[in-house]
């Protein structure tokens, strides 16, 4: 079946904050914040716990509270692209309805939807008030539900699955891999999403002729 909607993953695959973990949003925003150490001691305690998502969320956004919103978006601008992404969206653009769905920060998503002009966007939600964290957060997309996700953001635009490109790097994106029509793995961080994808690609320039072919 013809694909109609491509659908990234966001951190390590539409954009690499390298030198945090995973080249994540989250990774970027507590360096920007100055918590690195403390985030990275909630990434090693929680990581293996499937079961504790929310809570990771929770504890890691209060870690921001009283930051200023703007010092981090500064910090975290211009999104640092993998290679050949903006090549490869302005390629895909107007021929398919393009989106992000990551357990990322949404924020940070937003910005890149923005930036390269996507159709929507998914991912966890930090709350601001008066220009300044709150400390509160909300998940919108749980690391290890992705297929969860991905379903509900279909049923909302529309989209059947089997018309569906799923762009992700890592486990997490296994599920949602799983049930689309097309699997791309982009520069994947683990042999078992290499070997799970209908294709490999390490340059996104590659991915528009992917796509196509199964027009």
């Amino acid at each position: 079946m013809p694909i109609s909607t491509v659908i990234f993953d966001l951190d390590g695959t539409l954009v690499r904050y390298h030198g945090v973990a995973y080249e994540s949003s989250w990774g970027a925003v507590a360096a920007a914040a100055g918590v690195t150490e403390r985030s990275n001691e909630l990434l090693r305690e929680y990581f293996p716990r499937k079961d504790a998502y929310d809570e990771w969320v929770k504890r890691d956004a209060e870690l921001l509270s009283g930051v200023p919103f703007s010092r981090i978006v500064d910090a975290v601008s211009p999104p640092p692209y993998a290679n050949g992404v903006v090549d490869a969206v302005d390629a895909l653009r107007g021929r398919y309805r393009l989106g992000i769905l990551s357990s990322g920060v949404g924020f940070v998503a937003e910005l890149v939807r923005e930036d390269l002009g996507l159709d929507f966007c998914l991912a966890n939600h930090l709350e601001v008030r008066e220009g300044r964290f709150t400390g509160g957060g909300e998940t919108r997309v749980s690391l290890w539900s992705k297929d969860q996700a991905l379903r509900g953001l279909a049923e909302k635009h529309g989209i059947a699955l089997e018309e569906t490109c799923f762009v992700g790097d890592h486990i997490n994106d296994l599920p949602a891999m799983a049930i689309c029509g097309l699997s791309v793995a982009a520069n994947p961080k683990d042999e078992r999403v290499a070997e799970a994808a209908d294709h490999v690609i390490v340059d996104f320039r590659d991915l528009p002729a992917l796509v196509s072919a199964h027009d």
